[in-house]
């Protein structure tokens, strides 16, 4: 069964940092392009970031220098790091692992940027 967890949403303020993380379970998780995308309220789901098996990552132009992907195959747990947070930035991020032709999601974290 595959399961994905995200942790570490919350409310912050603009300049602010938050890291969010995201636990993978049933997915051979060191084998997987792990990425993280995004919502806003009324906008389409919008890709981040995203990182390869072997640990190449890319970025959304939006988030290009402020944020950064990370994974730690041990752990099976990939990695957000926001920093220079921006009232855009308010979302709920979604953790997605890209198995074979297959997008599994998980439940969604909030992150609002509010002073």
């Amino acid at each position: 069964q595959v399961q994905l967890v995200e942790s570490g949403g919350g409310l912050v303020q603009p300049g602010g940092s938050l890291r969010l993380s995201c636990a993978g379970s049933g997915i051979n998780f060191s084998l997987r392009t792990m990425g993280w995308y995004r919502q806003a309220p009324g906008k389409q789901r919008e890709l981040v970031a995203s990182i390869t098996a072997w640990g190449s990552s890319s970025y959304a132009d939006s988030v290009k220098g402020r944020f950064t992907i990370s994974r730690d195959n041990a752990k099976s747990t990939v990695s957000l790091q926001m920093n220079s947070l921006r009232i855009e930035d308010t979302a709920v991020y979604y953790c997605t692992a890209y198995v074979d032709l297959l997008q599994f999601w998980g439940q969604g974290t909030q992150v609002t940027v509010s002073s």
